[in-house]
């Protein structure tokens, strides 16, 4: 839909307007010359990249056509200044769906768009646009085919941010008419593009992190992705259809609508396209959504626990396994009929110019690390290493699974050793021989035999073995005598604490090691080696307040003997 000519100081706001989607709306109203833009946002103050800067917007901040202005919504009064004189407001501020707080999405999406609402009516805005989202008629559980607007709200949403999504966009489609103010809500499926924070990025990390060989669910769900493009389009087009008045703007006007690329594609076939263009392998390893769904309520647990304490958003959690390996498709016709609103970017271009926009992360321009990570020398670089560090998500799920049945069978039914022993010798032996006499294929899958030399120690190995443990003892008795000698302080001291981290480590059940040092395990070096620096630089602040203490002890300590 074409933009019509404009008034001078006809002025617009967008809120939310340095997000994803935001700024490309606030760039086709720039290019548009339909209104003056006043960018609504968080930060103290606006800050352009080298590309905005030297574009588009750049330019209008530095004509005077686009003001930025730094509002809360949930602050009233700030909301209220912001919209003076506006003609039309985009409601587009959201907190990160990925973050699952129901206070801080109640807090936006419904407290921060009532202020939007008062401050729209008090203004004497005309028209307000919400950006919405289809999650508000998802359940989570059941999957969606062509889905219309007829869809009801679910009696229970996926998470918190639907939830409270849908309980803004029932107060803007309620407000409908109040004071002369028109309304309607936008629901984009999936957007993609340049400029995106959450998707590409995640699925390079992911690529890099060797985690992206999966296909959580059978991997023909359908999907309907929509082009960031497409979706500031939706938003003009709902605009100029509220402003054409008459019968046109009261059919447009208190609804909802779908906004896709109206071309469904298989999800992982769309994964598949952005992490080959960007030079990564295609997910090609199904797992079922049943096996994932376990693991991602533990993750999201942890999460609870240490995500306070600056643990990063986990990708894994159980509404997401849910996203992944259902159909989400809508069907976008009333949208065409009553906004005029059709895709002005095609699927397969929008991947390609997504694809062109994330070159830096290509898997050419990965850039070398120095060396393995710290986190991952300290577990010896090896396959204890790729498990700890999900590295291997296929030998982690194995060894998570081995480990439940071994707690669940030895440790929880409070098994002595030589009982708990006998147990696995057991079940090992079992094994062994239904493994040795199972035929080569089955069903057209081959059975991968274990060799006898995995069981072999070789003369070599052991010779090895023997030097190590004899290592072993001449260090400690070497240790002995320098301890014996009384006077490296430092060294006393540090014997002693071993010997009290070994004291309280010996009173530790099996039981407890298992339900709570396992699964801190397969937490906390991961987390330490994407956190490294932040962790480090505690450790290092502490170890100089220890030593500071220390030699300051010592110089007492020794200091009064002389004085003596």
């Amino acid at each position: 839909m074409a933009p019509e000519s404009t008034e001078t100081e006809r002025w617009c706001v967008v809120t939310g307007g340095r997000g994803f989607a935001a700024k490309h709306l606030v760039e086709m109203l720039v290019r548009y010359e339909m209104f003056h833009v006043r960018i609504a946002d968080l930060a103290p103050a606006i800050q352009l990249d080298p590309q905005e800067e030297n574009g588009v917007l750049g330019e209008a901040i530095r004509s005077g056509s686009v003001q930025y202005v730094s509002a809360d919504l949930r602050d009233n009064a700030q909301v209220a200044k912001a919209f003076q004189g506006a003609e039309v407001v985009f409601h587009m501020a959201a907190p990160d769906s990925s973050i699952n707080n129901y206070q801080l999405h109640y807090s936006v999406n419904v407290q921060g768009t009532k202020n939007v609402i008062d401050a729209c009516v008090n203004n004497g805005v005309k028209r307000l646009i919400y950006t919405s989202s289809p999650s508000v008629v998802f359940d989570g559980v059941h999957g969606i085919l062509n889905g219309s607007e007829s869809i009801a709200y679910p009696s229970k949403h996926n998470d918190s941010y639907s939830a409270t999504k849908a309980e803004g966009e029932a107060l803007i489609m309620k407000a409908n008419g109040s004071n002369g103010l028109l309304t309607c809500c936008i629901r984009p499926s999936s957007i993609f593009g340049p400029g995106d924070r959450l998707l590409v990025p995640s699925l390079v990390d992911a690529a890099r992190a060797g985690k992206s060989k999966f296909i959580i669910g059978n991997g023909n769900n359908l999907y309907d992705f929509t082009y960031v493009e497409n979706v500031a389009h939706a938003h003009v087009c709902a605009e100029r259809a509220l402003a054409s008045g008459g019968d046109v703007s009261t059919k447009a006007a208190g609804q909802a609508y779908f906004i896709t690329n109206m071309e469904p594609i298989k999800f992982w076939d769309f994964m598949s396209q952005l992490l080959e263009g960007l030079g990564y392998e295609r997910p090609s390893i199904k797992i079922p959504a049943f096996v994932m769904m376990p693991i991602a309520y533990l993750v999201e647990l942890i999460y609870n626990l240490l995500g306070p304490y600056g643990m990063k958003v986990p990708q894994l959690t159980p509404s997401r396994v849910r996203l992944l390996s259902c159909n989400r498709t809508f069907d976008s016709t009333k949208a065409k009929d009553r906004l005029g609103y059709a895709p002005v970017v095609p699927l397969q271009e929008g991947i390609r110019r997504t694809i062109d926009s994330f070159s830096h992360l290509t898997a050419s321009s990965q850039s070398k690390r120095e060396g393995p990570s710290k986190a991952y020398r300290i577990l010896g670089g090896g396959k204890v290493a790729d498990t700890l560090l999900w590295k291997d998500l296929k030998k982690t799920l194995i060894a998570i699974f081995i480990l439940i049945s071994i707690y669940y069978n030895f440790i929880a039914t409070g098994s002595t050793i030589i009982t708990a022993l006998s147990k696995a010798l057991f079940v090992s032996s079992v094994f062994l021989f239904v493994h040795g006499i199972l035929p080569e294929k089955i069903f057209g899958y081959t059975v991968e035999k274990i060799p006898a030399s995995q069981f072999h120690l070789s003369e070599d190995l052991s010779h090895h073995l023997s030097l190590s443990v004899i290592s072993s003892w001449n260090t400690t008795v070497k240790a002995l005598k320098s301890l014996c000698r009384g006077n490296d302080w430092s060294f006393f001291l540090k014997v002693v604490f071993v010997l009290l981290v070994l004291s309280f480590a010996g009173a530790i059940s099996l039981h407890s090691i298992f339900v709570i040092g396992l699964p801190l395990a397969f937490t906390a070096f991961l987390l330490y080696e994407k956190k490294e620096r932040e962790i480090d630089s505690v450790v290092l602040g502490l170890k100089s307040f220890v030593c500071e203490q220390k030699s300051d002890l010592c110089e007492k300590m020794f200091g009064s003997k002389k004085d003596d």
